[in-house]
């Protein structure tokens, strides 16, 4: 894994950690029950404040819903209670609606505008969540805003100062990548990771299992760390949690022996949540036809499909490959795999550069033949490693001296 890239930030719900003002009497109770387990206690104490109308209630009803504590697990029922909260002003409320509207669930159209909305109502109470969830929203620049890492950042700042693990996990992303105008400190990184997995956050945890796999920021290279973190991440269902300790699986790394089988479970797990690694993985495992499945290139192929139009550049580079051959039940299109080649290449990924060298150095996909233009993505990958590309350089210079 390199993390000179983040993966887009997005919104992962915490599933633990609910925030209660201090009031006496059965709300204090419930809180108190919730902390330690007891759902059903907690859920009973909460049922009755709802039919007094009490926004708190309604909204810590919603969570319940939406992660499936002490009831069964139903999406629609945390919308109706979030809504209900909502409306009377509950700022923590309005940024759980707004997470349900961003990724269309609970019978929700998917609506980042509407998302937006409700995260400024939450923020501009000074809601930690609201202001971590828009500050995800303009680092990204959706939902009707352009954007914007500085405002991202300052959101972020503010969620992070009140001690909120999501807002912590998203500053650290920030500091990792040096952007907002903030210096790239991997060590700070590290210790707001540290700071957002200590609250069981799992976008914290995948991090900082990222920066122990990488030995960032001050850190040993530790992938048995790594997996703990991940493992962490995946057991509380996060999607990109599976991917990372699927990939460890695979690898048979960090401890762990290699389990093609384990691998695709984790896979498939990440991949039906519409996570792009998860999806990208799962195809190259029906590609290859390892961990038990078979071998198919249409299943391979709808996979990569998925992930690429996420964005994932090893994705783009796989579906590539599939077009320039006609696999997987695609039409042989060279134009569209050099398309694919190109949109890989561009996000720096050795594998699409290796591929789009190619093209050029055999004139294919609407391509003019054009060496010079091959070695120079060529020598892109072969500087991350790729042995195909650097052969390809002493191949094309030994039969054309000139070009150096």
């Amino acid at each position: 894994m390199n993390l000179a890239r983040f993966a887009p930030l997005a919104v992962f719900f915490l599933a633990a950690s609910l925030s209660l003002a201090s009031i006496a009497g059965p709300s204090e109770d419930a809180e108190a029950a919730y902390t330690n387990g007891d759902y059903a206690t907690a859920l009973r104490l909460w049922r009755d404040l709802v039919q007094q109308g009490d926004a708190s209630a309604q909204n810590h009803l919603g969570v319940m819903y939406r992660d499936g504590r002490g009831v069964q697990r139903d999406d629609r029922q945390a919308v109706e209670w979030f809504r209900k909260s909502a409306d009377q002003g509950n700022a923590e409320a309005q940024a759980r609606l707004g997470a349900m509207y961003e990724n269309g669930r609970g019978g929700l159209v998917k609506d980042d505008a509407q998302a937006v909305a409700l995260y400024r109502k939450s923020a501009d109470q000074e809601n930690a969540l609201g202001q971590a969830y828009l500050g995800v929203m303009y680092a990204n620049g959706v939902g009707g805003l352009a954007e914007d890492d500085a405002q991202a950042v300052g959101l972020f700042r503010k969620s992070a100062g009140q001690g909120n693990a999501e807002g912590q996990a998203n500053l650290g992303v920030m500091y990792a990548s040096g952007l907002g105008g903030l210096p790239k400190d991997e060590a700070q990184a590290v210790t707001l990771f540290r700071k957002s997995a200590d609250q069981g956050n799992a976008l914290g945890e995948i991090y900082l299992g990222a920066m122990y796999g990488n030995g960032l920021g001050g850190l040993p290279k530790d992938e048995a760390q790594a997996v703990a973190w991940f493992r962490k991440s995946a057991d509380q269902g996060n999607a990109e949690g599976q991917a990372r300790l699927g990939v460890m699986y695979g690898d048979g790394r960090g401890g762990l022996p290699k389990d093609e089988a384990q691998a695709v479970a984790w896979f498939r797990n990440s991949a039906d949540q519409g996570n792009a690694l998860g999806q990208v993985n799962l195809g190259y495992m029906y590609e290859k036809g390892l961990g038990g499945l078979p071998k198919d290139d249409a299943q391979a192929a709808a996979w990569f499909r998925k992930s690429a139009g996420q964005g994932n550049a090893q994705a783009q580079a796989y579906l590539g490959v599939m077009y320039g051959n006609g696999r997987g039940g695609l039409p042989k299109d060279e134009a569209q795999a050099v398309a694919m080649f190109r949109k890989s290449a561009d996000q720096g990924n050795a594998l699409g550069q290796t591929y789009l060298g190619y093209m050029y150095e055999n004139g294919v996909g609407g391509l003019a033949k054009d060496e010079a233009q091959a070695i120079a993505w060529y020598q892109k990958a072969a500087d991350q490693g790729l042995a195909f590309a650097k052969d390809a350089i002493s191949r094309i210079r030994g039969a054309n001296p000139q070009l150096r």
